[in-house]
């Protein structure tokens, strides 16, 4: 299964400088684990210590913010398409 990743250029440097990386995982936290075997050290941008994603980062799978869908738990198939989103504020 292969879902794409478009990545933000803030975190490239994890990922050698690639704005999208083709990943596997049937759910967003498995997705999150393979990127951190891929890309080490992206999980902790990524994530608190609880495995959460961080309040200033927004992912959504094709276009759909995973905070009104299941969370870490939402479900992932092939093709799909996983946005890391930073938050933007303005003062």
């Amino acid at each position: 299964m292969t879902i794409k990743v478009l990545v933000p250029t803030a975190l490239q440097k994890f990922t050698s400088n690639q704005a999208t990386l083709e990943c596997s995982g049937n759910s967003i936290s498995e997705l999150i684990d393979s990127l951190e075997q891929a890309c080490p050290g992206i999980k902790s941008r990524l994530c608190d210590e609880q495995g959460k994603p961080r309040r200033f980062l927004n992912l959504y799978v094709n276009s759909e913010d995973i905070r009104f869908l299941e969370g870490t738990s939402t479900p992932l198939k092939d093709g799909d398409e996983v946005s890391i989103v930073p938050a933007v504020a303005g003062g």
